[in-house]
């Protein structure tokens, strides 16, 4: 069989299809490489992340696990038998010491002192009655009129008399105090929780707890120290007693409050279970964000908090001069700032000098870059 040759217009044609796919192929490549803009001649400005710097409190004071407790709390209960006619507050409110909170049968118990009030009213007439007829015995007596006898039951009709008065004021009394008991008010301030018992059910002095009432301002935080700890604790206060104690309270959310550890106190003895002694202290808590039955960590210091500029280690470089970063102005342009560096707090770095609040570090694309680059910059909020 005879094989022909493929002729020349063929060859040139597949030759000329090979050369076009690849200068197609290169022409994509160099579309999609990074330095595309640098071989065509226009650079393009390297893109990096940058952070604000902010002044943060460094303070390395150690940490307690504290327990925010209620210094008054109250659960209330009533003083009476009877069926709630009303239930006068909003569950989950503040209410204020004196506020009526439930009535309980009131009417009935009004008319057990409109009742004994007319009891003491007979007492009395009895006993005027029971006066004037002493009297008269009491004359005819001494003018050797009367009998014996009769003087002696006079007598003893006017001394139960006045034993009757007594005894019906008695009365009277207990009747108004039952009758103040059917008004459950607040003995203290704070916030109330739910109604566990509601208008028309029955209640006894023995039955459950209608609601119950915590104070959240002031608070108590409680915390243990090692028996070292303590005697540490009390040995610096009492030599520099003019410098007032601070503490630090870190909340559930993370944020930190700073309070004076002024109104505090110790457990009377050392706990032989755990060796540690309990310590108490007592917050304002205007802003009412230590809540009962929360866990805090709590940090004691002197003096203020120690403040420092910190910024991620992420942003550190260094050189045979040192450490150093880069910032972004607000042109976009990089500047080169050496840095003198403090301690470093998790993943983060205390630094001494060569930044200040509000400066913005390259966080990423520090290899990109140098002193006098314009960059496009997209800004992050820091980690909590």
């Amino acid at each position: 069989m005879r094989v022909s040759k493929p002729k020349k217009s063929v060859i040139l044609k597949n030759v000329a299809y090979f050369l076009i796919c690849v200068g197609i192929g290169w022409y994509l490549k160099g579309r999609l490489s990074p330095n595309y803009g640098a071989n065509m001649g226009g650079q393009q400005e390297p893109y990096v992340l940058i952070q604000e710097v902010q002044a943060q409190d460094t303070m390395q004071a150690k940490e307690h696990i504290a327990h925010v407790e209620a210094i008054n709390s109250v659960n209330l209960q009533a003083q009476v038998s009877g069926t709630i006619d009303n239930v006068l507050f909003k569950e989950g409110s503040f209410v204020k010491a004196g506020d009526v909170l439930f009535v309980i049968d009131r009417d009935r118990y009004q008319s057990t002192v409109n009742l004994r009030e007319a009891e003491l009213a007979s007492a009395k007439a009895n006993l005027t009655e029971a006066e004037r007829n002493y009297n008269r015995q009491l004359t005819l007596s001494k003018q050797n009129i009367a009998s014996k006898a009769a003087f002696d039951a006079a007598e003893s009709a006017y001394l139960q008399g006045k034993a009757a008065v007594k005894q019906a004021e008695a009365n009277l009394e207990l009747a108004k105090i039952d009758l103040g008991y059917t008004e459950v008010t607040a003995p203290i301030s704070g916030y109330i929780g739910k109604a566990l018992v509601t208008k028309g059910n029955y209640v006894t002095t023995s039955s459950q707890v209608l609601a119950r009432i915590v104070q959240v301002s002031p608070v108590r935080v409680t915390f243990s120290l090692t028996d070292r700890e303590f005697l540490n604790l009390k040995e610096q206060y009492e030599i520099d007693s003019d410098v007032d104690m601070k503490a630090k309270i870190t909340l559930p959310d993370g944020k930190d409050m700073i309070e004076d550890f002024s109104s505090r106190f110790a457990d009377n003895e050392v706990s032989t279970d755990t060796a540690t002694v309990s310590i108490y202290a007592d917050f304002a808590n205007i802003d009412e964000k230590l809540l009962p039955g929360n866990y805090v960590q709590i940090a004691l210091f002197k003096g203020k908090p120690d403040t420092n500029v910190v910024i991620p280690q992420a942003s550190l470089a260094q050189d045979e001069h040192g450490f150093y970063t880069f910032v972004v102005n607000g042109d976009e342009v990089v500047e080169e700032r050496r840095l003198v560096l403090g301690d470093v707090i998790g993943s983060n770095q205390i630094v001494k000098s060569g930044l200040k609040a509000g400066d913005q570090v390259i966080i990423q694309g520090l290899q990109k870059v140098q002193d006098g680059t314009k960059v496009r910059a997209a800004l992050i909020q820091p980690a909590e």
